[in-house]
């Protein structure tokens, strides 16, 4: 059905655009590694790509910072993604790869909440290693897959400014490092461009440590810092549907409601706080159809949906992507890829922070309460391949 050129698209880089929407929707979720490498023809295959995000989110309600009204404070982030695979015999392969699996950061003008935060950023990159071997049926193939990774968690945090200031008082900085694994399966006939698979992640514990400084000195026992990360399943297929056609689509749970806290603790200074989520877990659906134009240029076209995770503890909500990508073959034999996403991020609220009368707050039912409004944000993302 000629659409064995289509599944480039779905590699890390036009496909990975869609995770856009999830990467302020669905908790913190950002890159996933690209595993699919496995199913690539060839005895060494690489691939990379980098995803640059740049999403907006204005407060129109914050009772206890009324002077960040209006003001973007959600910053602009890259995801970088590469994978190599070397094929080990006709019915193994195996994969090494990088991605930035999570990631959060926010950098505000003046004091934002009761930590008098200026700015606040982490970053999780995970460094896997993934294997697939693989079983020949009287008609497909089915594979079995296997791996392990290790997840590198940085934080870092600008706070302590007093109401209405920009000056920075307290700086924290922590490191952590975890493992995990994952186990799939998938289903193939590659003549058609057909292939299922199911593929599931674990969840990783958080448990940091590093230093804090206040004015500017370091503080003794520096600072120590935990979160849970959830375990994550997904279900992705494709298909060929016409000649030169290719539709496939994915489903993903991600187990958010492990992720209750993210606590600090500096105890020079007896400080023990943290951020609130209480999260529901969270769904991911996507969508799109690919078209080979000649036997040098292909396309996609896809859409997104992340449900909101949010259940009135943070501003957390739904989003919804839509994007389009070209792959391009040249005459070395790789393979540039090109996209651009559109993500509109719905309007949230939260509803937990009742207890508290705010002076002048447009609504002082709302006690310390925030909103902000549906935004718009988008993404551009480049990746090359090539294989031997």
């Amino acid at each position: 059905m000629n659409n064995l050129r289509l599944k480039a698209l779905l590699g890390a880089g036009c496909f990975s655009l869609t995770l856009m929407g999830s990467a302020h929707a669905g908790g913190f979720s950002r890159g996933t590694a690209d595993t699919d490498i496995l199913f690539e023809d060839g005895n060494f295959n690489m691939r990379t790509s980098v995803t640059y995000v740049a999403p907006t989110r204005k407060y129109s309600v914050n009772p206890m910072n009324p002077y960040l009204v209006g003001e973007n404070y959600a910053d602009s982030y890259a995801i970088p993604s590469a994978a190599v695979k070397f094929k080990l015999s006709d019915s193994l392969s195996c994969a090494g790869t990088l991605t930035q699996s999570y990631g959060g950061n926010a950098t505000w003008s003046r004091s934002s909440g009761t930590l008098g935060k200026l700015n606040e950023d982490f970053t999780m990159y995970e460094y896997g290693a993934t294997c697939g071997l693989k079983f020949d049926l009287s008609k497909g193939r089915i594979w079995l897959i296997g791996g392990v990774y290790n997840e590198v968690t940085d934080y870092r945090l600008v706070a302590g400014a007093p109401l209405g200031t920009s000056i920075p008082v307290l700086g924290v900085s922590l490191h952590d490092s975890n493992i995990g694994w994952r186990a799939g399966i998938a289903y193939e006939i590659p003549e058609i461009a057909l292939r299922t698979q199911l593929m599931y992640r674990s969840g990783v514990d958080i448990n940091a440590s590093g230093t804090a400084s206040f004015l500017g000195g370091a503080l003794p026992g520096g600072a120590t810092g935990e979160a849970n990360f959830p375990q994550s399943v997904e279900f992705k297929a494709q298909t060929g549907i016409a000649p030169g056609w290719l539709a496939y689509g994915s489903v993903k749970w991600t187990d958010w409601s492990v992720t209750e806290t993210l606590m600090l603790n500096v105890p020079a200074l007896a400080l023990n706080s943290g951020n609130l989520y209480f999260w529901r877990d969270g769904w991911t659906v996507t969508g799109g159809i690919g078209h080979k134009f000649n036997d040098q240029i292909s396309g996609t076209v896809f859409a997104s949906y992340d449900r909101g995770v949010s259940t009135g503890w943070d501003l957390t909500g739904d989003s919804y992507t839509i994007g389009t990508g070209v792959s391009m073959k040249d005459k070395l034999g790789g393979e540039l890829r090109l996209g651009v996403a559109a993500v509109y991020l719905a309007s949230v609220s939260e509803t937990q922070y009742n207890n508290s009368y705010v002076p002048g707050s447009p609504d002082p039912r709302n006690g310390f309460n925030r909103s902000v409004d549906g935004d718009w944000g988008y993404a551009l993302s480049a990746g090359y391949s090539i294989k031997w």
